[in-house]
This record gives structure tokens, C-alpha cells and sequence, in this order.
């Protein structure tokens, strides 16, 4: 068999999984979001916090409750690693400096899980476990919660509560992550992937010396890595690193985690605005964009151009042998189009078309099917941009779900196509502009742009993953890098919980002849269209000075 047919049946085998899974996990996180009954546990947890979990909330509430949790998390997280020197268990290692604490504080809690240190070498057990891990659960539920109090939006009428958001955090975490976590911990666990809390040790003899390693709760953490799009590894070589990742059969489940909920939340959407119709729609667009990536990025890395890769069947630079060059590209594909960022290939080492389909896949805003809640959320917006053209071109008020969509609404939706893109551009026009950062580039031009480039798509699109040529343990990437996820995480969320506010208000519109029917293949080929064009006008200059630039001289 060969590695392109091998690879065929391995997207196969993984779209069969997600299938089975997608009917079932989509209605029990439409039930967990819409129940009232409250377990004694979480019960605990709201007593332990002062949270009423039955008292609704408007917009401005649910965003100062998202605001406000989130801060106390970036703080926490900032502390414990200063003082992780004084700390048990932190198995030697020094207190963060302060700009790497900030940054890793701000990566975590944004969901982008950016690493700009060797986790192996730098972070004991307890900011493991009790800092990073903790943040892996509640930067998902997060997400979760903000793409919920959306889709009430759409759901409710003449009200603007959208539920309260220490509830759906809570049952988000409790209910929905955890279960799934145990289950893939003890399959990973199984595979052969590390479970312990060793300290360092020595391995082996090489060239004369020894190789230390240390222990961990890996599986523990690498399980809700994926599954909550997060992707921060305990190693520095993330899922490549056999203690994480060690076999052909766990790399494809954790593909399956990546990809997991953000598909299934589709269903959730169509059950709880009680047409699964329109989530079928979704699901249909997320689908394509996610295949059609995919397929792009195998054609690339199998292409053959000269002896070398001719001789190693592809572009087997940077990739891992036991999964290979199909298997190496479903993983890039699916990291890079969700918020996730884990690797189990070096990125920077794929073709230079190879690396502008990673970026590309994040410059879409990672929608397809994108983050945990944030993919759906990023979605729903643009599906709400899409209704709007089609509105202009046949001169009638648009409207989604019987909800118009107004001079208000709008707004709003443009106001979050845009943010991400400005924080991107500019801090990337900064850093190439300024003398120092320059510095941090392992590569000379076309390549070099594209670390940079990369860096900061990565950082304001919380994705996380990275051309890791870059050196981007500095003050100045630290820094900026770590206000760029901050900013790429929340402001975002301010627009979409307006966003949902607003239609929440609203009457809804009676359906007519000529209302635009969403549930369609003509409609979901728009929103396809719309996604493309706008990602290519915004970043198209800057993709042609790096990844396209490199790809057609190669």
C-alpha cells in the first residue's frame, strides 16, 4: 500500500469516527446548556464562588463575568510561576522570569497555549498540573459558553438575557470536558503514553553523555490539549514527542479529540435553535473547507521535486517517521484550522506551500471547524457577513434564523472580521520594521518574514503552534505576542455576546417567499465564498511576501 492510499484511509477512517460521534455528543451538550437541574458537585463549586447559577444575565453581565474570571486567571497563573521556585514538586527548576510568565499566563488563559520555553525544562508538576492543565479545562469552557450564549441569541425573542455564565462554565468543565478527558487519558495511557509524577532521571548513554527526562501527568494533559483546542505540550517536541504521542493509532485519536466538539457543536446549534437543518449547513461548511485543506496540504508535502524527495517518498523534513508524511499532514491541517496548535511535525520544515496553507488555515479565524466554541461562534458571524451580501445583491434586509440582521448587528460582525487581522498586520509590520526582533529569525527572507508572520497569526487567532525557527523567547515577542493573544482572545468576545444581545431583543421575522434559505447547498457554497474572499483581500499582500513567495521559488 502505498503512504498517499495509507493516508486516504486514515481521513477516512477519522471522518467514519467523527460521524458516529457527532449525533450523540451534539445532543448531550445541547441538553447540559439547556438544562435546569444543577449536580450536587456543582452545586460545591457555586456555593464555593458565590454564583446564583439560575440568575439570567444580559450581555454586559455575561461579558464582565467572562472578563473578570479570565483576569483572575491570568493573575493566578502569572503568580504561580513566579514562585514556582519555592514550590514542592517543581523538581528544581527556577521561578519564570517575569515577561516569559506573562506571556506563557496570558497564552494559557486565552486558549492559545503558546510556548516560548522547553516545558520539560522549565515547568515542575504543580504549575503543570495545578496552573496549565486547570487553564486547559477553563479556557475551553470559556469558549464553550461565549458560543452558547450566542446561538440564545438567535434562539430567544423580546429578551436580552442569554443565560448566565458561571452556570455554563461549570456544566461545560464538569459535564462535558471532564468525562471525555478520563475515557481518552486511559486510551492514550494504553497506547503507551506516560502517566507519572517522576522526577528527572537519566536515560541512556549517547556520544558519551546521558539524556535526562522527567516524568509528568502527561496523558492527563495531553488529552484536554486537544480535545479543548488547546494544544500546549508537556515537552518541548508537543505531540511528536513519543512520551505524548507514540503511535500511529494515538496520533489519529488525538486528531479525533482536536476535531471532536468543535464539529459536534454544530448539532448543538441546530438542536437548540430547534432546526437541525441549519446546523447541518454549518457542519456542511466547516466540512468542506476542512477536506479541502487537508487535500491540499497531502498533494503538497507528497509532491516530488528533486532526488532528495524523490529518494524519501515526499517532504519528509521535520516529520516523524512512525506517522509519516499523510499522517504528519491531517495533524498540521487539523491544528492549524482549530485553536489548538499542537504539532507532531516541525511546521517550519514543510514545503513553502505547505506552510502557507497552515497559515491560511488560521488566517480563516480557525472556523473549520475552528476552536472549541470559538470555532462555532467565528462561523455564525460570518454566516451572518454572508447573509448580508446576499441581502445587497438582490436589494432585501437580510435575516438569519428570523432574526434581522441591521445596521447594529452589522456593525458588530465587521467589528470582529477586523480586529484579528489589525493585531496581526500591524504587530507583524512592527517587528519587521524595528532593528531588534529582526534578530530573532533563524531564516533570511522569504522564510524568515513568514516566522514572523506566523508568530503573530498564531498568537491573535489563538492558535498557538508556531514556525519554531523563530526565537521568540524575547522581551519584545514575549510581550507583544502576549498582548496580541489577550486582545485576540477578548475582544473578539465583547463583539459576539453584543452580537447576541442584540438579536436576543429582537421579534422574530416571519419566514416569506423570499426570505434566503440558509439550510441550503447554494447558501452554504456562499458562505464558503465569502470566507475565501475576505480572508484573501485581508491577507493575501502578506501571504505573497512569504509562503507564496517561497513555494514559487522552490
Amino acid at each position: 500500500m502505498s503512504p498517499a492510499t495509507a493516508g486516504v484511509l486514515q481521513l477516512l477512517a477519522l471522518i467514519a469516527a467523527l460521524a458516529l460521534a457527532y449525533r450523540p455528543l451534539g445532543d448531550h451538550m445541547a441538553r447540559v446548556y439547556s438544562s435546569e437541574r444543577h449536580y450536587k458537585p456543582e452545586k460545591w463549586i457555586y456555593k464555593a464562588i458565590g454564583a446564583n447559577p439560575s440568575a439570567e444575565m444580559r450581555w454586559p453581565a455575561y461579558l464582565r463575568a467572562v472578563l473578570a474570571f479570565s483576569t483572575v486567571s491570568v493573575l493566578f497563573l502569572y503568580v504561580l510561576q513566579r514562585v514556582q521556585g519555592v514550590l514542592p514538586g517543581s523538581l528544581g527548576f527556577s521561578s519564570i522570569d517575569p515577561d516569559q510568565a506573562f506571556n506563557t499566563a496570558a497564552s494559557f488563559v486565552a486558549n492559545t497555549n503558546w510556548q516560548s520555553y522547553y516545558g520539560e525544562q522549565a515547568m515542575g508538576h504543580v504549575v503543570q498540573t495545578g496552573g496549565l492543565a486547570v487553564q486547559n479545562f477553563v479556557s475551553a469552557a470559556v469558549g464553550m459558553a461565549v458560543a452558547v450564549a450566542l446561538v440564545r441569541g438567535f434562539a430567544r425573542s423580546r429578551t436580552g438575557e442569554l443565560g448566565n455564565f458561571w452556570a455554563d462554565l461549570v456544566r461545560g468543565t464538569v459535564r462535558i470536558l471532564l468525562p471525555i478527558s478520563v475515557i481518552g487519558a486511559i486510551v492514550l495511557v494504553a497506547c503507551g503514553a506516560i502517566q507519572s509524577f517522576a522526577g528527572i532521571h537519566e536515560v541512556g548513554q549517547f556520544l558519551g553523555g546521558t539524556q535526562q527526562w522527567n516524568g509528568g501527568a502527561v496523558a492527563s494533559q495531553e488529552v484536554i490539549k486537544e480535545l479543548g483546542t488547546n494544544g500546549g505540550g508537556y515537552f518541548n517536541a508537543n505531540s511528536a514527542h513519543p512520551f505524548e504521542n507514540p503511535t500511529p493509532f494515538s496520533n489519529l485519536f488525538e486528531i479525533f479529540l482536536i476535531l471532536l466538539i468543535p464539529f459536534a457543536m454544530t448539532r448543538t446549534f441546530g438542536r437548540m435553535v430547534g432546526n437541525l437543518r441549519q446546523g447541518y449547513a454549518i457542519l456542511a461548511t466547516m466540512a468542506t473547507i476542512w477536506i479541502a485543506f487537508t487535500g491540499l496540504m497531502m498533494w503538497t508535502e507528497f509532491a516530488h521535486h528533486g532526488p532528495a524527495l524523490q529518494a524519501a517518498g515526499g517532504a519528509m523534513e521535520g516529520k516523524e517517521t512512525r506517522f509519516g508524511i499523510a499522517a504528519s499532514s491531517i495533524f498540521s491541517v487539523a491544528t492549524t484550522l482549530t485553536s489548538t496548535g499542537a504539532v507532531n511535525s516541525f511546521h517550519s520544515s514543510y514545503t513553502g506551500l505547505g506552510g502557507g496553507i497552515q497559515l491560511l488555515g488560521m488566517q480563516l479565524g480557525e472556523i473549520a471547524p475552528g476552536g472549541v466554541g470559538s470555532g462555532l461562534y467565528g462561523m455564525l458571524i460570518m454566516a451572518i457577513i454572508a447573509v448580508f451580501i446576499a441581502g445587497l445583491m438582490v436589494g432585501r434586509t437580510p435575516e438569519y434564523l428570523g432574526k434581522k440582521i441591521g445596521t447594529r448587528e452589522i456593525k458588530l460582525a465587521a467589528c470582529y472580521i477586523l480586529i484579528t487581522p489589525a493585531l496581526v498586520l500591524c504587530f507583524t509590520a512592527a517587528a519587521m520594521a524595528l532593528p531588534t526582533p529582526g534578530n530573532s529569525m533563524a531564516n533570511p527572507g522569504a522564510h524568515g518574514f513568514s516566522e514572523v508572520l506566523y508568530a503573530y497569526t498564531s498568537g491573535a487567532n489563538n492558535n498557538g503552534s508556531a514556525f519554531a525557527g523563530l526565537n521568540a523567547d524575547t522581551q519584545w515577542f514575549n510581550s507583544t505576542i502576549g498582548i496580541a493573544m489577550l486582545l485576540g482572545r477578548f475582544l473578539p468576545m465583547v463583539f459576539v455576546l453584543a452580537l447576541a444581545g442584540s438579536l436576543a431583543e429582537q421579534k422574530p421575522v416571519p419566514e416569506t417567499a423570499g426570505t434566503l434559505r440558509t439550510d441550503k447547498p447554494l447558501y452554504t457554497g456562499l458562505l464558503v465564498g465569502t470566507i475565501l474572499i475576505i480572508t484573501g483581500l485581508t491577507y493575501f499582500p502578506a501571504l505573497a511576501l512569504g509562503p507564496l513567495a517561497e513555494g514559487l521559488a522552490s
